[in-house]
């Protein structure tokens, strides 16, 4: 596994989301392996980016390779890969494979199963709220590796929005018990 940097980022949220799946992310050391990701480019209407910068969003119009994280309709904090020219990547899910103890704790869930299966379980699981936001990915207390090897990945329509539900831009590991939802 090789540490991805800037210029990983740097690039079409697409072509990013379908490449991180099977990568390994940590944060403050707890983590484990992406296994669905969502795409919004900026001439997206369900892009937070799409009509323009506000203080919510502003770390969208930054440079790639930082975080993004915002609430969920008041409920969940949710994570993002900013990307090239206003774009992001979602983190879905992941499947948990370091600090599990730790996320049992913080999500008050023994299922190892749904301890990061959904972007606000995994927020909770990992403990990462609006404090990050605008932080670099590329460096402590973020760790991002990603495999030499390419992942079986699907592809379906983005879930949990209402407005660009037909772009096929969500990306899962296939088979993955560990995905929001099937695909």
């Amino acid at each position: 596994m090789c540490e991805l940097d800037e210029t990983f980022f740097q690039r079409d949220a697409i072509a990013v989301a379908r490449e991180l799946i099977g990568a390994s992310l940590l944060f403050q050391g707890i983590g484990g392996t992406i296994v669905e990701t969502e795409a919004y480019r900026p001439d997206d209407p369900a892009s937070h980016s799409f009509s323009g910068m506000s203080e919510r969003n502003k770390s969208m119009f930054g440079p790639a390779g930082r975080a993004y994280v915002y609430r969920s309709y008041g409920l969940h904090w949710c994570f993002n890969l900013v990307c090239s020219s206003s774009s992001a990547v979602l983190i879905r899910a992941l499947e948990p494979k370091v600090g599990i103890d730790v996320m049992q704790v913080r999500r008050k869930q023994s299922s190892i199963r749904l301890l990061c299966s959904g972007p606000g379980r995994l927020c909770e699981a990992l403990a990462i709220t609006r404090e990050q936001d605008g932080l670099p990915l590329t460096k402590i207390p973020f760790v991002i590796k990603h495999e030499k090897k390419i992942a079986d990945v699907c592809v379906g329509n983005r879930i949990g929005i209402s407005k660009a539900v037909h772009q096929p831009w969500r990306f899962g590991l296939k088979d993955s018990a560990f995905l929001s939802k099937k695909f």
